[in-house]
């Protein structure tokens, strides 16, 4: 066992890029799919691309579920050799029983100290909580400082996305608040944000295009007087939006960094796809 290193672990729906999974040695563990009678890990047995574009076309829409607390005890058991600690960093306990998985697993693992925080998020919203963590974590932090780190940028961050339709929040029960604004998910391009770890309403537009610019204006009231330190769009098999949206996120904002990601399987499952997202936090 390494008595000083602590890993963060988050899980898949955090959506994080490659690349920073990598960079920061942040560990994964995958989220399930079923799809008719068949179990795919999220992010592992099928790719975005290929996952969309069968989603566009398919007559049923798969389901989700966290992964077990057996999964959970097995995959901190691999890590026992290699930290002393661990951080989970994992989705909105009001969304996913992911944390609860990870709760009722960590005391199974004699000698290694485990933390579970709640993102209250998901997709970028919740990776960005991982990313500042982990960066805690490699400059040295104790794990009780690496916890801190991650729940202060959680109380800092913002979700906000756009969707193309609430048919797919609304079969896969994410709706939360926005459940009024069904009488008219035909005609509208709704606004979405995480509030206490729920999908609510903030606001609509008709078209698309008004609707990322009244993205932006509200990220601009969100911010105040401060300043968005990092910042994620995300996308749901979108790339060219995906891109233009990062484009002005820097004209606006100007981040220290602005990262691009695709939203992982299962929680294209629950916004569907076309749907683009800005998740960033904020520093005085």
């Amino acid at each position: 066992m390494n008595n000083d290193k602590i890993l963060v672990v988050t899980d898949s729906s955090s959506s994080l890029p490659e690349e920073l999974i990598k960079e920061l040695d942040i560990r994964v563990i995958p989220l399930w799919l079923i799809w008719d009678d068949h179990c795919y890990q999220d992010g592992v047995d099928i790719d975005p691309h290929t996952f969309y574009q069968r989603l566009r076309t398919s007559e049923s829409l798969p389901s989700s579920t966290q992964p077990s607390a057996a999964e959970f005890k097995e995959f901190f058991r691999k890590l026992t050799d290699e930290c002393s600690g661990i951080v989970n960093v994992l989705a909105s306990s009001k969304i996913s029983g992911t944390v609860e998985s990870a709760e009722a697993a960590k005391d199974f693992v004699p000698g290694l100290q485990i933390r579970v925080v709640d993102s209250l998020f998901s997709a970028m919203g919740e990776g960005l909580v991982a990313v500042a963590a982990a960066r805690a974590a490699a400059s040295g932090k104790t794990i009780d400082e690496v916890v801190a780190v991650a729940e202060n940028t959680r109380d800092h961050t913002h979700l906000l996305f756009v969707v193309d339709t609430l048919e797919y929040l609304h079969k896969g029960g994410r709706i939360g608040g926005a459940k009024r604004l069904l009488g008219t998910a035909l005609n509208i391009k709704p606004i979405l944000h995480f509030k206490d770890g729920t999908i609510q309403p903030l606001s609509q537009t008709r078209t698309k295009s008004r609707g990322i610019e009244e993205l932006l204006n509200i990220a601009a009231e969100r911010l105040g007087a401060g300043v968005m330190a990092e910042a994620a769009v995300v996308h749901v098999d979108c790339l060219e939006e995906g891109r233009s949206l990062v484009e002005k996120v820097k004209e606006c904002f100007n981040p220290t960094l602005v990262h691009l990601s695709d939203v992982s399987p299962v929680v294209g499952t629950h916004v569907g796809p076309g749907a683009l997202g800005l998740a960033f936090y904020s520093v005085l």
